[in-house]
């Protein structure tokens, strides 16, 4: 059995970013580990980071982005596609560079690899996810939050990045193009498996939050928009977090591979306890009040149900 990593990384530095750590926590259960490296910023250092690692397991791939043509988010699955075609693994892991992999889930990962190493009616695994919010001991788990993903497929050519990347899709006689595509398209049939991504996108100063948002809208919208709503002052240059009071405690640990970013967090006095959801001008979606009510009514009414929740994936039992 061979498994082949795969990531993107953009940027990563200056963006507060984990990209090092989230290499490293799949390392150790990869062959190969293929890097998609998109030419950054002049000041970007993400080729410098990625090859401190010092494993000859990483394969670099230079690219260059296309947010302009590639829009609504799906220059990331293109470059996760430029990626996912390098690797030559039965399986294939795929990690984005704020995401890390729990040593205590190594384990379960790869005997669930072996298992169903023969089954061809299985094309991949399905993880749960923990969404990290402002700190590392608050955690997002609202309607507008994604609950599972998938983060391992089979290497067959059909199976391609989907959107903007947070998920997978078969799409036969794919043109290479049009990642939003559903028409002609399927499903991947999964199993879910007993492990956790830790997502820590949403956590870091709220100044590199900020210039984190700009890029991500940038590459949903392009760079004009983002510039015209900078200059509408919709964007500050402190990103607010909101009231987090009424989110989920995480009580649990995190992969060792973060003890030294938990231990730098220096930002502990500008989270809000009080005070009004957001004061951003652009709020974020779980804060619009459509949203308030429906997680409201998920959490504290339904009991953890989830209503018309967004699945891009079929579980099967075997």
């Amino acid at each position: 059995m061979k498994i082949s990593g795969f990531t993107i990384v953009r940027n990563a530095t200056k963006l507060y970013y984990p990209a090092k750590e989230s290499i490293l926590s799949i390392l150790p259960l990869v062959d190969e580990l293929i890097v998609a490296l998109g030419k950054g910023d002049e000041d970007d250092t993400s080729e410098e980071l990625i090859r401190s690692i010092g494993s000859p397991k990483i394969k670099i791939v230079d690219t260059i982005w296309d947010i302009e043509k590639y829009k609504g988010g799906t220059e990331l699955a293109r470059q996760t596609d430029i990626a996912k075609k390098h690797c030559t693994g039965d399986w294939l892991f795929y990690i984005q560079s704020d995401e890390l992999i729990h040593e205590q889930d190594h384990k379960v990962i790869l005997e669930n690899c072996q298992k169903y190493l023969s089954k061809t009616e299985v094309d991949g695994f399905l993880f749960k996810y923990l969404h990290f919010w402002g700190d590392y001991q608050h955690i997002q788990d609202s309607h507008t939050w994604y609950r599972k993903e998938i983060r391992i497929v089979s290497n067959h050519p059909n199976i391609h990045s989907w959107r903007d990347a947070q998920s997978f899709r078969r799409i036969p006689e794919f043109d290479g193009e049009n990642f939003m595509q559903t028409e002609g398209t399927s499903k991947l049939n999964v199993v879910e498996i007993k492990a956790k991504v830790y997502h820590y996108g949403w956590v870091r100063p709220p100044e590199f939050l900020s210039s984190k948002v700009k890029a991500f809208k940038e590459t949903k919208y392009g760079k004009k928009h983002v510039s015209d709503i900078v200059n509408k002052g919709l964007i500050s240059d402190y990103y607010d977090y909101g009231n987090i009071k009424s989110l989920t405690v995480y009580k649990g640990t995190h992969p060792k591979l973060m003890d030294t970013w938990l231990e730098k967090m220096n930002w502990k006095d500008q989270l809000r306890f009080s005070g009004p959801h957001t004061i951003n001008k652009l709020p974020d979606k779980h804060n619009k009040l459509k949203y308030r009510i429906i997680s409201f009514i998920e959490k504290y009414i339904l009991f953890g149900m989830r209503l018309g929740e967004f699945k891009n994936y079929n579980i099967i039992k075997m």
